[in-house]
C-alpha cells in the first residue's frame, strides 16, 4: 500500500487525485475503493540485446527493499507514429539514439524498476512503469527521469502522468 504525494500530468490528461495506491498481483483483489484502476502485465523483455540483460539482470535490485520507501508510477502512452515504425527502428531510437538502457543502468541498484505492458490488453497506457528508491536516491532518480524526458525517444510520447509515492506504514 502506497500513499499518493502528488499526480502530476507531463503530457496529456491527468487521472482523478487518489489518497493512496495499492498494488495488485495477478488476481489478488484491490483492498481499496478504486478512484481508477490501472492494469499491465510483466512481458518478455523487449529491445535489449544479451550483454544489456545480463547487465540489467546483475545489477537490478529487487522490489520491496525495506529501505525503498519512495515510489514513482509513470503510466506512458506512445504515438502511433511510433507503433508505426518497424521493431529494429524503435530499437534504433530506444538505445542507439535515447540510450534508454545505458542511462537506466547507471541508476541500478539504487533505483528497481518494473515494466508493465498495458498496449495489448487494451488499456488507455502502453506502459505502466514501476520504480521503488530511498530517500537518499530521490535526486538520482530525478536525474534519470529528466535525462529520459530529454530523448528523441520521448518525442513520441502523448500522454505521461508522474504519480509520486511513499510506502504507507498504516497499509
Amino acid at each position: 500500500m502506497w500513499r499518493v504525494l502528488a499526480i502530476r500530468p507531463v503530457l496529456g490528461d491527468t487521472l482523478p487525485q487518489a489518497a493512496r495506491v495499492a498494488v495488485c498481483r495477478g488476481d489478488e483483489p484491490t483492498p481499496l475503493k478504486s478512484q481508477w484502476i490501472l492494469s499491465g502485465v510483466i512481458s518478455n523483455v523487449r529491445y535489449v540485446e544479451r550483454p544489456e540483460q545480463q547487465e540489467l539482470t546483475l545489477k537490478q535490485a529487487p522490489l520491496g527493499r525495506s529501505e525503498a520507501t519512495l515510489a514513482a508510477l509513470i503510466p506512458i502512452r506512445k504515438t502511433a507514429a511510433w507503433w508505426n515504425l518497424t521493431q529494429e527502428e524503435r530499437r534504433s531510437i530506444f538505445e542507439n539514439k535515447s540510450h534508454h538502457i545505458a542511462e537506466g543502468i547507471r541508476y541500478l541498484p539504487s533505483v528497481a524498476r518494473q515494466l508493465y505492458h498495458s498496449r495489448d490488453i487494451g488499456e488507455p497506457f502502453d506502459f505502466l512503469t514501476w520504480f521503488e528508491y530511498a530517500p537518499e536516491h530521490s535526486e538520482a532518480f530525478e536525474e534519470l527521469v529528466r535525462t529520459l524526458r530529454k530523448t528523441e525517444e520521448w518525442q513520441f510520447v502523448d500522454r505521461e502522468i508522474d504519480i509520486r509515492l511513499m510506502r504507507d506504514s498504516k497499509g
